[in-house]
């Protein structure tokens, strides 16, 4: 899910009205789609969901204690970059449900918004 980041640098500015970004990043727009739907499937009976592992166990690039995770699915990415990203896309419907999946799901989000003074860009 290294494709998470290019879902949100592939284009669009969070001040366009919200058809105006879906015509000027379609591929994004799709992208983070096919994300979510991947995230939100049922796990079978005897394997767990991996897209939904990974987006429940990705850890911040700038936490100092040592990335090692017995899950096959977890990867790191920037949380500041991310929230930057969520922030200005917050007039996209993809992106606002990225993100309440993620503050629901993914504890390492959850901890890292509730810590930042600067919510209210995100409100």
């Amino acid at each position: 899910l290294a494709g998470l980041w290019t879902v949100f640098t592939l284009g669009g500015v969070g001040s366009k009205a919200a058809p105006q970004l879906e015509q000027s990043s379609p591929l994004a727009n799709q992208s983070l789609l096919l994300l979510l739907v991947l995230a939100n499937l049922t796990d079978a009976p005897d394997t767990p969901n991996p897209y939904r592992q990974a987006i429940t166990s990705f850890k911040n690039t700038q936490d100092n204690t040592a990335f090692s995770s017995s899950n096959p699915h977890a990867f790191q990415i920037n949380f500041n970059s991310l929230y930057t990203a969520l922030c200005e896309q917050q007039k996209s419907d993809q992106a606002t449900l990225l993100l309440y999946t993620l503050l629901h799901q993914n504890s390492n989000v959850r901890t890292y918004v509730l810590a930042r003074t600067d919510i209210e860009n995100l409100v």
